[in-house]
């Protein structure tokens, strides 16, 4: 089987280049002849298949592919640096970096429970968290762009990415309320719930699919008053009186202290399960390991 290889001088010259803004000032870091330097980022483009740099003006900038090459380029100089330093032996300074990408469903308080663990670590830890849905924080960790996402349901092979889900946990759900709501529902639980407002995830997500089932097994028809893609919007509407909201049990003591809200009722049996999916199948970032084995451990224990 023949291995492409890669020239790393190349490589080097295009990191130099993309980081200069331009040819004359990259060649006259670098201490070579602008042609020499264009030579070798011909070579490269042609070795990977696809153009690395187009005009923009007077500045040379990395099309979408050179984009990418230049984020792998930026950590493997980066890592060559390190490297240098600890074989002679200086401290590198060089904080861990940790991209989350964090589904728009998960509660951003469990979010925040679960990444804290990694900011804890004795290596300091630059955060960087990202918010979208599952789809397309599937799509960024496929090109690298994220190092973990965090979500309450686990990938499936429909979104065709080479991935592995990591379960973390699995807790109950909890009904929530203002005092007014929550009095008024509290007797009779759960028959009470039939005809009450409620504001629900979206239909394409983990919890919903629960709640459908625990609604179904029950034959209650609660009021939908509000569907939401962002929990914290959710959350909003439930705080402002709108309707009774479903809550994982994990949080239920925080939004009655600080929230507001009261316990209508637990849904027996309904569950809120989460996940961390990682390209690796056996965890090696130290602070993806750190958020899987606090959130086993501790979060959901």
């Amino acid at each position: 089987m023949s291995v492409k290889r890669l020239n790393y001088q190349h490589l080097l010259y295009f990191w130099a280049v993309v980081r200069a803004g331009s040819l004359t000032r990259a060649c006259e870091e670098l201490r070579l002849s602008p042609p020499t330097v264009s030579t070798q980022l011909r070579q490269l483009a042609q070795r990977l298949g696809t153009p690395l740099l187009e005009r923009s003006g007077r500045r040379l900038v990395p099309t979408e592919a050179g984009q990418l090459v230049f984020r792998y380029a930026d950590e493997i100089f980066g890592l060559g640096r390190e490297l240098v330093d600890t074989l002679e032996q200086r401290p590198t300074g060089r904080p861990l970096r940790l991209v989350v990408g964090v589904d728009d469903v998960l509660p951003k308080e469990i979010a925040r429970r679960l990444i804290e663990p990694a900011l804890a670590l004795d290596t300091p830890v630059q955060l960087v968290c990202r918010e979208a849905g599952l789809e397309r924080l599937l799509a960024d960790l496929a090109v690298h762009e994220v190092d973990v996402v965090l979500s309450d349901a686990p990938m499936t092979p429909s979104l065709s990415v080479r991935a592995y889900n990591h379960h973390l946990g699995t807790c109950g759900v909890v009904w929530l309320g203002t005092p007014a709501l929550a009095a008024a529902r509290r007797r009779g639980f759960p028959r009470s719930m039939a005809g009450a407002p409620v504001l629900l995830p979206t239909a394409d997500t983990d919890l919903r699919r629960s709640l459908e089932l625990w609604f179904e097994r029950l034959d209650l028809r609660p009021q939908i008053a509000g569907e939401f893609e962002d929990y914290a919007l959710l959350r909003e509407f439930g705080q402002a009186g709108h309707g009774l909201l479903p809550v994982p049990s994990v949080l239920a003591g925080q939004l009655r202290r600080r929230g507001g809200l009261r316990v209508v009722g637990s849904a027996e049996g309904a569950r809120s399960t989460f996940y961390a999916i990682s390209l690796e199948r056996r965890i090696k970032h130290p602070a993806v390991g750190a958020i899987c084995e606090s959130a086993r451990r501790e979060l959901f224990a």
